[in-house]
């Protein structure tokens, strides 16, 4: 005889759809997530967060975590700056502005003094979030600026003059850097107040990691002293692979303070989302790229802006 519940509890067998199933697991995960960051109220800074984002190795997901954060605090209500120092102009194409080569650019602005506030856009994804655009012209742009006065102080001279003008002023403004060392990051660098480190779970991870911390050091002492390594970002994260476990396990080790505890997954969605000049929050709300990067943004939110100095 059967006992009540039973047909229910056999349909959901059948259908492969019970509690214990990987797909009824992730599906409740997921829901979860959604109703806990629908609640959330995030806090806003006392002064504008200026975050440069920067790995000297190409594909970590530099330009895509830039503007996916960017694109998440401005859905959460913040205002936000995304400043495209990459001359690929590949965050300016993602949050759908503007950027041919005769579109007034990040170029006029550090080489030919235009001032900032004329060259800034607002993208279509949010009313609060904005972008300066990289050009094509951006790539000979190293060559110029070993010419000019403050070579390395053009940008930030440039930003800080924009902020004291505005009414207004921005919560966050996030420097997306090319993949080198050169003057546009060196500048990117005197600008901002934190860097932030995005890191793939993969192996080479951390090759040249401690480079690229020596150059924030060398900075720190000698153009910026309120620079600090603030936060690295776990991407590209696959928990079926061992390789992406130990990786994230022995970032922690080494930067236990630094590193947030949201991993972005690899996801189709992020990935898609740019051909659509689009962040993945624009173009997938529900998708797990896209909730795992306003997870990473809450966690950015809430921990604030770290004391002066670099953290290793």
């Amino acid at each position: 005889m059967k006992q009540p519940g039973e047909d229910q509890q056999l349909s959901k067998t059948a259908t492969g759809f019970d509690d214990t199933t990987p797909l009824a697991r992730e599906i409740s995960d997921l829901t979860r997530r959604r109703q806990r960051i629908a609640a959330d109220q995030l806090p806003k800074p006392e002064k504008t967060r200026v975050i440069t984002i920067s790995n000297q190795k190409g594909g970590v997901g530099k330009t895509t975590t830039a503007v996916n954060l960017a694109a998440a605090l401005a859905r959460q209500g913040a205002r936000v700056l995304v400043i495209d120092l990459d001359p690929q102009g590949n965050a300016s194409t993602a949050l759908g502005v503007e950027h041919r080569a005769e579109t007034p650019s990040v170029y006029d602005v550090i080489v030919n003094d235009l001032e900032m506030a004329t060259v800034v856009q607002n993208s279509p994804e949010f009313g609060s979030l904005f972008c300066v655009p990289a050009t094509i012209h951006l790539a000979g742009a190293e060559i110029e600026l070993v010419s000019l006065v403050a070579r390395e102080q053009r940008l930030n001279r440039a930003l800080e003059l924009h902020l004291k003008t505005m009414d207004d002023p921005y919560d966050y403004v996030f420097i997306d850097c090319p993949p080198s060392l050169g003057l546009l990051t060196i500048n990117a660098f005197v600008a901002a107040r934190e860097v932030l480190i995005p890191i793939q779970c993969e192996y080479y991870a951390l090759e040249g990691l401690s480079q690229l911390l020596k150059n924030i050091e060398l900075i720190e002492k000698h153009l910026n002293p309120e620079l600090a390594v603030s936060t690295i970002l776990l991407t590209m994260y696959d928990s079926r692979t061992n390789l992406a476990n130990h990786v994230a396990q022995d970032v922690r080790e080494h930067f236990p303070k630094q590193v947030l505890n949201t991993l972005i997954p690899r996801s189709v969605r992020v990935s898609e989302a740019p051909s659509y000049g689009q962040s993945v929050i624009s173009y997938d709300l529900n998708s797990a790229g896209s909730l795992s990067y306003l997870e990473a943004a809450a966690e950015i939110a809430r921990r604030g802006a770290p004391q002066t100095g670099v953290v290793l």
